[in-house]
């Protein structure tokens, strides 16, 4: 088949354009290599694969659609922190060229036949919770004034007891809490809404905390794994806000590849939105101190700030029943998935960035001084 990845030099993109290419599909990227992810042409690019350069707000879509049957729509700006004062980039990227693409699948000819897009954990806000006295919870986000009395974990709406997280499943409200994560919703909402309208079956997948090789070490807006790694092959210990004991689910990116050429097959998934985790909690202290031990730096342990950055949840780990009913689960573990990403890290240059980024979020006041 012919097949379209939006977003294909980019992290996750360039794993899904890898192993199509190896199923033996024709492959076409479009990507407008973002400055603030890529320095130079990766040289990490399939061979095999055809690339366009070019932006999505402004590339010839109707022309690159021509033949395609399945769109893998993974282009986006990423960057949680950022998002809230770059709001229009943001918007316009994600949303409006979601919108753009959506728009030429339903007013042009085309052989599309599936369309999957990448969604994101960011938009259910804070994950589900269970009190012992009052049942499950799908609290809102903590508000700054508990956050300022060190109190991290959060109080059953009801009846104030401290709750602790469960896994989330897809039923869960979305609740997007930063701008980042409304754009998401809206790629997934436009995308499933539209397919659903015009019979194009499209496939949403919520992506957890994705890592591994190819993840940018000069972005300090791209995640937590990847921004640790450059703080330490910089000498610089990683900086945990609040306790460090908040959670998140990580998924490497070679299941979360394998995860959309699953769905691409299956038409029990058509019109559906999933979960991609592993459905297991990982500290974000426990991330710093593998990664710092993993590339032999042990005396760079994590520098636990105590304190909080406005937004922020406190735990989201996925439930992934859903996927895995249809025959789909996350293979690589924790370890193994950390140590592949060490091992590519190890040749890279990194620039940390971190430290001015931070500043950009205190200058706004959405980082506690």
């Amino acid at each position: 088949m012919k097949i379209l990845v939006t977003g294909g030099a980019g992290f996750i993109g360039s794993h899904i354009v890898d192993q199509l290419v190896q199923k033996g599909h024709e492959t076409l990227v479009l990507d407008n290599l973002e400055p603030q992810v890529h320095k130079s042409k990766p040289d990490y690019l399939n061979p095999k694969a055809r690339y366009i350069f070019e932006d999505i707000l402004d590339a010839n879509l109707s022309k690159l659609l021509e033949g395609v049957e399945v769109v893998f729509h993974e282009a986006a700006m990423v960057g949680v922190g950022q998002s809230m004062y770059q709001v229009n980039r943001y918007m316009q990227v994600n949303t409006m060229g979601t919108s753009r693409l959506i728009e030429h699948l339903i007013n042009s000819k085309h052989s599309v036949k599936k369309l999957v897009v990448a969604s994101s954990m960011s938009t259910y806000g804070e994950g589900l919770y269970k009190c012992e006295s009052c049942g499950t919870a799908s609290p809102s986000l903590r508000p700054d004034s508990q956050l300022k009395e060190r109190k991290w974990e959060q109080p059953c709406p009801s009846c104030g007891k401290e709750m602790q997280p469960i896994p989330t499943p897809e039923t869960k409200q979305q609740e997007p809490a930063s701008v980042y994560a409304l754009s998401k919703y809206d790629q997934e909402i436009l995308c499933l809404v539209s397919g659903k309208a015009f019979g194009i079956p499209t496939v949403a997948l919520r992506y957890f905390n994705v890592y591994g090789p190819r993840q940018s070490l000069n972005n300090p807006y791209t995640g937590v794994a990847a921004i640790f790694s450059s703080r330490i092959k910089n000498m610089n210990r990683p900086i945990v806000f609040e306790d460090g004991a908040q959670s998140r689910d990580f998924v490497s990116v070679h299941d979360i590849a394998a995860a959309n050429l699953f769905v691409m097959s299956s038409p029990s998934a058509n019109y559906k939105s999933f979960n991609v985790g592993t459905g297991k909690p990982v500290s974000i202290r426990q991330v710093a101190q593998l990664l710092a031990k993993l590339y032999h730096k042990p005396g760079l342990s994590p520098e636990v700030t105590n304190k909080f950055r406005s937004g922020d949840i406190r735990h989201c780990f996925a439930d992934t029943s859903k996927l895995a009913s249809l025959g789909f689960e996350a293979r690589t573990t924790f370890d193994d998935g950390m140590a592949a990403l060490v091992a590519w890290g190890e040749g890279q240059q990194a620039e940390d960035l971190s430290d001015k980024a931070t500043q950009e979020l205190i200058e706004r006041g959405l980082v506690e001084k």
